[in-house]
């Protein structure tokens, strides 16, 4: 699995970062806008694409990994 992709709040806009990195990849203007880079980018990289929300908590957030089943524990 690659490394998870956050959709977060930028300021006044939106940005798409990828987890370890202490910079953005990109900056919207939307936070859909943000999203669909972040969610492209989770998919060809088989990782996890987590949203905050407005409040700054993560809201949501989708697997593109191959996740073990059952799961382990």
């Amino acid at each position: 699995m690659g490394k998870n992709y956050y959709t977060v709040k930028y300021g006044d806009k939106w940005a798409s970062r990828k987890e370890g990195s202490s910079r953005v990849s990109k900056v919207s203007d939307t936070q859909k806008e943000a999203m669909e880079y972040s969610r492209k980018q989770a998919k060809k990289n088989h990782s996890e694409h987590r949203i905050q929300g407005k409040d700054g908590r993560f809201r949501d957030s989708d697997s593109y990994g191959k996740d073990p089943f059952p799961p382990k524990g």
